[in-house]
This record gives structure tokens, sequence and C-alpha cells, in this order.
């Protein structure tokens, strides 16, 4: 039996990341991968899906060339060929991640594993043991009973990503991050697309100002909006499939060539051992400790199977954590009400931080301040103009409560309200520090003006 002292189970973003830094800390450590090195995330979320999100803006920068004093004839998109390109990005990104673990001394062990009772797991009848094993096994696309999914009239991201053929309509159910991702894909590649969401906004764990902005931007680009609605059935008996939408007007069917259901995700955590271990779950999460140590000594978890948020950079985070943790390492928990959300629609959207809502239900007294991307000259000249930076902070104390963001490019800049919460920027401290012009970036030291009464350029 081949013994270490470190095992982890998924090698994605939380995984390969937890992996590589046991092993820097002087860990024996091996990683289990039933698939491709890099799970979902690399594979088939996060990066095949912003090199799909590229090609759909190179393309409507060219169907707009006009609007840049440019003449560009007959431009066209090969629907296989984008596709194609975002396969390659994900595969190149996979051999990235091989390398990386090949070069920190990190053993891939490839197969199905198990964890068993002993420190042990098995992996397609192969035991090996370890000092600590850590369970990051991710999740995958969630089905509803309503919506069941089969491949092919009615998918999931999965399958979203490789489709053969670009369908001329489709429904999107669920409007968070990947249903609109995938909307404003659709949509620029020429599909008539319809999104349907439970909620009575899209986007509904943004500030309400953001979910506005951005359900204006997507009707304005010809995105069909149904909010406060719920897909009771679908017919896929015929050509296509249809959907019947209950709202409050009543029931509505639509048509469509597919259906691709983006209601969140479902953990991995069935048939991997944890009740023959013992390990304690509850609503479909494993329950860990502030350092990722489940019930039971000696195995962790980390990533989409807890509790936090389902982001590829919580996963990482807390995979560092866990394994500085057990190197004996001075290590704070993660404060995850400072953890930020990006959407890479367009326009982009970024948050951190308390929305406004919250933080009235919360009885702050808070100072709110708001820039458009309309009076900034930078925005301006990239034609770029939807959009705006949020800020919100506590008036007595300057805390800087939160920061929402719709724009262009503004997933690059909400590190900035990431790491002045983290040091405990006040809203002065912000105004102060001189930010360069002109830059999307500045709108944040304008917002923050705005909050205090002193804004120049609204």
């Amino acid at each position: 039996m081949s013994k270490y002292d470190i095992i982890v189970l998924g090698s994605g973003p939380g995984g390969y990341v937890t992996a590589i830094r046991a092993s820097q800390l002087g860990f024996k450590t091996a990683v289990v991968e039933k698939e491709s090195l890099g799970g979902v995330c690399l594979n088939w979320g996060c990066i095949p899906t912003k090199a799909l999100l590229k090609s759909a803006q190179v393309f409507e920068y060219l169907k707009h060339a006009e609007d840049y004093g440019l003449s560009v004839k007959d431009a066209d998109k090969d629907f296989d060929a984008v596709v194609k390109r975002s396969r390659n990005v994900a595969d190149g990104m996979s051999k990235g991640v091989q390398f990386l673990l090949k070069k920190n001394k990190v053993d891939v062990i490839n197969g199905y594993g198990k964890i068993k009772p002993g420190k042990k797991v098995d992996v397609d009848g192969i035991e090996y043991s370890a000092d600590h094993i850590i369970i990051a096994t991710g999740a995958r696309s969630r089905e509803l009973l309503s919506l069941p999914q089969d491949g092919k009239k009615v998918i999931g991201y999965r399958e979203a990503l490789t489709l053969e053929k670009q369908p001329k309509k489709m429904i999107i159910v669920g409007s968070g991050a990947i249903g609109v991702e995938f909307a404003y894909f659709y949509n620029s590649m020429g599909t008539e697309v319809t999104v349907v969401e439970y909620m009575p906004k899209i986007v509904p764990v943004e500030d309400e100002d953001v979910s506005k902005q951005l359900e204006r931007s997507f009707k304005k680009s010809g995105i069909k909006i149904m909010t406060s609605a719920e897909v009771t059935s679908v017919d896929t008996s015929g050509k296509g499939v249809k959907a019947t939408v209950k709202t409050k007007k009543g029931e509505e069917v639509l048509e469509a060539d597919m259906v691709l259901s983006a209601v969140g995700i479902k953990t991995n955590i069935e048939n991997i051992g944890l009740e023959d271990v013992g390990i304690v779950v509850d609503k479909d999460k494993i329950i860990v400790n502030d350092y990722y140590q489940t019930n039971i000594p000696g195995y962790y978890a980390i990533g989409d199977v807890t509790p936090g948020q389902a982001l590829a950079h919580v996963a990482s985070a807390e995979g560092i954590l866990c394994v500085e943790k057990i190197a004996g390492q001075h290590v704070e928990a993660l404060d995850y009400g400072n953890i930020p959300g990006c959407t890479y629609c367009s326009p982009e959207i970024a948050s951190v931080g308390l929305t406004e809502a919250q933080a009235k239900e919360q009885g702050l007294d808070i100072k709110v301040g708001k820039f458009p991307f309309s009076a900034s000259g930078k925005a301006s000249a990239g034609g770029h103009k939807d959009g705006f930076v949020k800020v919100i902070f506590d008036a007595k104390y300057g805390e800087w409560l939160g920061c929402h963001m719709i724009g262009a490019g503004v997933t690059d800049m909400i590190a900035e309200a990431v790491l002045g919460r983290k040091l405990e920027t006040t809203g002065h401290e912000v105004l102060k520090a001189v930010h360069p012009h002109p830059t999307m970036s500045e709108a944040v030291m304008e917002a923050v003006a705005a909050a205090y009464g002193e804004v120049i350029h609204i």
C-alpha cells in the first residue's frame, strides 16, 4: 500500500492548488482525479466559458465597427470554430495543471477515489493511505424534477459549451452567473434567447441597482427576460421543446430548440465513502470547522462540497488555509463576508460585501455613492458607457461595507475593494489615494467622492 502524508480527492481549483501548497510545505502528496486535471473550472466552467465570451465580445466589436469609425464588411461567425477555440484553451490549461503538479512533485492517481475508514482511499480497487485526506470533489449542474436533462433538448452547462449546432431559439432557466453568461454568449452569436428567473429580479444575489442595469442592457441587446416565473414542465416529444412557464399573469408556453438549465449546482458527495467513514453531511454539504476538518479526525473537505460560496477562488483559498493549518502555521479563518463575486456577461458584474438592502436590514447608518460610466472619459473613449460603480460606507466609522460594479472590465477592478476592506480602509483613505486618469478604475474614487458629497464629474 502506498503511503502519503496528504491525499487530495479531486483536482479542480480547490484540489490541485491544495496539493501543490501541501507539497511546498514538505508533505508527500497525491491527488486523485477520475476525469481531467483542473476539474470543472478549467475544463467545463470558468476557463472555457471565458473563451466563448471573448469570441462573443470580438464578434460584437466587429458588428459595431462603424461606431469606432471603421468599416468591416460581411463579418460573420463560425460557431464550430468558436467552440473549438474554447476547447483548445481548456485543454491548454489542463496541461498546465499537469505541468505544475509534476514540477511540485505531486503524484497524480488517475481513477475514481472513495474514502475508507482508517485514513485510506480506494482508487479503482487499489488502496492508498495518508495521515490527512482532503475531499475536494466539487459539484455539477443541479437538475430540477420539472426539468430533467436529456443532454439534447434539455441541457446543462457542459452541453452548452460544446453544442455541435447553434440553436436558433434557446430558453435559459436561471439567471445566476452561469445563466446570464450563456444568455450573453448565445444572444451575441445570433440565437434568440429568453431568460426565465424564479425570483423577482435577474442575478438575484446582486445589489438591486445592478440587477436593474443588467436587465436594461440585456433587453437593449434583444434578450427576453421573464422574472417571477417558473418552468413547470417541458415537452420534448416534438422537433424542438415546449416549456410551460407559470407567471403572475398565468401560464405561457414557450417554444425553442432547446432549454438550458442553469439553476445552481449539486455537490459530488455521493458514492465517495462518506457514510462508511461516518462524516456528517447537512443539506448536501459536508460540515467542517473553520479549518476544514470534518467530524472525523484526519478527514477534511474544501470547496463546493462545503457550506461556503461555490467559487473557484474560494476553494483555492480554503485548500491553502487547510494545509497550512495541518503544517502548524498560524492561520486566520477565511472571511466569507469579503469574497468577491464576478459574472462575465457583458456588461460584466463584480461585487463584494453588503448590498444596500442588506446594510439597511442590519439597521446601519450608511453613505451610498454611485458613479455612472457614462460620465467616465475612458468608458466613453472605449464605447462602453453602460453601468456604474456603487459604494456603501458606514456613516459613523467610514467602514467600507460594500462595492458593486457593472460595466466593461469591472471584474478586474473589484480587487481594489476586496483589498481595501481587508485592510480596513475608510472612505477618506480611498478618496486620498490618487487614481490614474483616464481609467475605468477612477470610477471607484469618484463613487466614494459621491458618497461623501465631494464628487467632481457628475
